[in-house]
């Protein structure tokens, strides 16, 4: 059971090109999010994905003669990249700033020498932008940049046996084998869609299909999914946040799409990842390193639930379960995660 206090940093991006025309103004508000994910939040477990910390921070929607709308541009001169339903389709954009650690375990953390088919320790330290841009408020695109640090300078060995000795219970001893110092980057870009299916989006059923891909030296992977939800104000958000790689949330939440100081909904979904790299299971890209056999497809299977009160506050609570991920797994994982979201 671990609880991070270190994460650093934030990458930007500066970019030139044209000012867009027309985009349609949502939330002017800051939003600050604070997402943990852990094996033992919920259950009693500590191992493999153990631990995972995000702080994000959501910027108002940016007008149209902003010079950060630039990057949005440059980028649109890919196919398929931020350009809507097409130039006459209203839109509005948003930037996101995060920083995250996560951290990786094998299930023996007595081991001085880890058993070499488990999963290899290893953290990510790591700070990122998220381009976002919602066009004809029904689907929200997303360009993530993330870079950090992999292996000892991500300090997941402090964080975790820190957190241990406070608690008074045993620390993991075999942190000397972990994934060595690597520099990290990973570019992620996805799209999501939000479907009515009873109601309007005031209150009723929608799903939120999504489909997209990550690349880099951290994590490769291409992945689809989506998920079904029932409430009230689902037309304020398209998912609760989560950490790479995981069923897709973003850090986009509009608060003047709220009817009512109440908003809410359950949710279930699953998305299908078909991994290329996973430095954490593959081991270092340029040194040896430990590691072991990573397996292709993945899924994530995951429940839970969303309050906002406004858009003052907001609370999402969910349960992940995880396939096998390397060969000699022996059971899938589960996941529990935790986010407080506030906005002044």
């Amino acid at each position: 059971m671990i609880e991070p206090r270190n994460v650093c940093f934030a990458a930007l991006l500066a970019l030139t090109v044209s000012v867009p025309q027309g985009p349609a103004r949502a939330d002017d508000r800051e939003r600050v999010n604070v997402l943990e994910e852990n094996d033992s939040l919920y259950f009693n477990s500590d191992k493999h994905y153990t631990q995972g910390l995000r702080l994000s921070d959501l910027a108002p929607d940016l007008g149209p003669q902003s010079a950060w709308n630039e990057p949005f541009n440059l980028l649109s001169r890919i196919p398929w990249i931020f350009d809507g339903d097409g130039k006459d389709t209203p839109y509005s954009r948003r930037y996101a700033l995060l920083l995250g650690q996560s951290i990786f375990s094998p299930k023996n953390l007595t081991l001085k020498s880890p058993n070499a088919h488990d999963r290899p320790y290893g953290g990510w330290l790591y700070g990122g932008v998220s381009l976002l841009q919602e066009s004809n408020r029904d689907m929200l695109e997303n360009f993530e940049l993330d870079v950090g640090m992999v292996g000892p300078g991500a300090l997941g060995k402090q964080v975790q046996n820190d957190f241990h000795q406070f608690i008074g219970i045993h620390q993991a001893q075999g942190w000397a084998s972990q994934i060595q110092n690597e520099p990290g980057l990973m570019l992620s870009y996805e799209r999501l869609w939000r479907m009515p299916l009873i109601g309007d989006g005031t209150a009723g059923v929608d799903f939120v299909p999504q489909a997209g891909a990550t690349v880099g030296n951290v994590f490769t992977y291409a992945d689809i999914g989506g998920q079904l939800r029932i409430g009230r104000n689902l037309h304020a958000d398209y998912g609760p946040v989560r950490i790479r790689p995981a069923l897709s949330g973003t850090d986009y939440f509009d608060a003047n799409q709220l009817d009512a100081n109440l908003g809410y909904y359950f949710f279930v979904g699953v998305q299908g990842r078909a991994m290329g790299h996973n430095i954490f299971l593959n081991g270092n890209t340029f040194r040896q390193s430990p590691s072991v056999g990573m397996k292709v497809l993945v899924a994530d299977f995951q429940a839970g639930f969303s309050m906002f009160w406004s858009s003052a506050i907001r609370l999402d609570l969910s349960v992940v379960r995880r396939t096998e991920e390397f060969s000699g797994q022996a059971t899938p994982d589960e996941i529990g995660t935790a986010a407080i979201s506030f906005s002044w």
